[in-house]
């Protein structure tokens, strides 16, 4: 999806459900090992079955792209993890040519892979960009070996820069690196330390986030010595500065880009646009006009969670579960991701997205305005930043909509 398509198709005040943009996240649920703080829906295996996985993901997206609401072109790709960059080339290229093969794309679609910075992934990257990925994505989060260490991560700080040298060589010239705060035992001094380090790589975007001790994971269940409250938000706004003074504009709460290198995937989930999700676990939303019932109807589908599950079910058989939003799940998730965004959202998107007329929450954000949690500007809202600081109380406003 180019930036362009996200913002004026669904910023509009009017139009149908068919203006959305329509992105595709593939989800590969495979890791070498599970790190101690990871919750998302990853698997630690030796050799992952990944012929006949690629054959079910095409197999889901032939599904996806039958229904009436998904027969829009794809504005962008997204392949994630678990640790996508364990698939060697030829099952990247079979994947991204069948989709190619079936899927109508826009022209300059952005096509991203996730990858890990060990120099066996990174040995791949040519054979990805060759095969039609155009960004990288490369979870280094930190450049410190010791923080490495206790984060679990099974690469060091050279392996980072090896893995960006040979990006660069593949010639990607589109690269996000990721990086974690608020370890184990970090300071402020080393905190600036790392993300000066990683500063200097140049990449065009950094992705900037906490690290938070998720429930089921077993840093929730062994917590490690991490920052107390005060000093990890005094290190996030250390942070934003040396980010901001290097040239990198945050646009959405971890996210900070380069001049036009933001990522349209991830801009099209936080202005809630529509996508097809395919792979174990994959999430999808999709819009579709339904006159009969006085609007539209948006639904999320969830494919069957566990890699075996997912492989075993019948190609005809992948949802695990069905949920139609109804008004108070809209206004939710729509202020769920609009407001991650430093520069907020027209207006006209919240009726173009969700369907519900601006009343719905005008209430809601007159009320937010008062307590100096966001500004209106024009047609704008955007969130201050006692508002970005205190985001989930500002989003939970729209969940005591009545």
């Amino acid at each position: 999806m180019t930036e362009s398509a996200s913002s004026s198709s669904s910023s509009s005040g009017g139009g149908g459900a068919q203006a959305l943009p329509l992105s595709l996240y593939v989800h590969t649920p495979w890791c070498v090992s599970k790190c101690p703080y990871c919750d998302f829906n990853s698997h630690a295996a030796d050799a992952p079955p990944f012929e006949p996985y690629v054959t079910h993901l095409l197999a889901d997206l032939d599904l996806e792209l039958g229904r009436p609401a998904a027969r829009r072109p794809l504005s962008s790709v997204f392949i994630g993890g678990g640790t996508p960059s364990l698939f060697p080339g030829p099952a990247v290229r079979r994947l991204l040519d069948g989709i190619r093969e079936h899927a109508d794309l826009l022209p300059g679609i952005e096509i991203t892979l996730e990858a890990n910075p060990g120099t066996r992934d990174a040995a791949r990257f040519a054979d990805y960009r060759e095969a039609g990925v155009n960004r990288l994505s490369i979870g280094a989060q930190s450049l410190s070996a010791a923080r490495l260490r206790a984060l679990g991560r099974i690469h060091g700080p050279d392996e980072v820069y090896e893995a960006l040298r040979m990006a660069r060589e593949a010639g990607f010239d589109t690269i996000n690196l990721d990086m974690m705060f608020a370890l184990p035992e970090q300071g402020l001094a080393g905190a600036k330390q790392d993300l000066e380090a990683l500063i200097a790589l140049e990449p065009e975007h950094i992705s900037y986030y906490q690290l938070t001790l998720e429930p089921n994971t077993a840093f929730h269940a062994h917590p490690p010595p991490v920052p107390d409250p005060d000093l990890a938000a005094d290190i996030a706004e250390q942070g934003l500065e040396d980010l901001a003074r290097a040239g990198y504009r945050q646009y959405e709460v971890s996210a900070h880009a380069r001049d036009g290198a933001r990522c349209r995937h991830n801009l099209n989930y936080w202005e809630f646009g529509d996508y097809l999700g395919i792979g174990a676990g994959a999430h999808g939303k999709l819009t579709q006009e339904r006159p009969e019932r006085g609007g539209r109807q948006v639904s999320r589908t969830a494919k069957h969670r566990h890699p075996s599950a997912y492989l075993n079910a019948s190609t005809d058989n992948l949802v695990g579960s069905t949920r139609i939003l109804d008004e108070q799940d809209l206004i939710f998730e729509f202020a769920l991701n609009a407001l991650r965004l430093t520069g907020g959202f027209p207006r006209g998107l919240f009726t173009n997205t969700t369907g519900l007329p601006w009343s719905r929450i005008s209430n809601i954000v007159r009320g937010a305005e008062h307590d100096g949690m966001v500004r209106i500007l024009a047609d704008r809202v955007e969130p201050t930043v006692q508002g970005r600081r205190f985001l989930d109380d500002l989003v939970a406003r729209f969940a005591a909509e009545s």
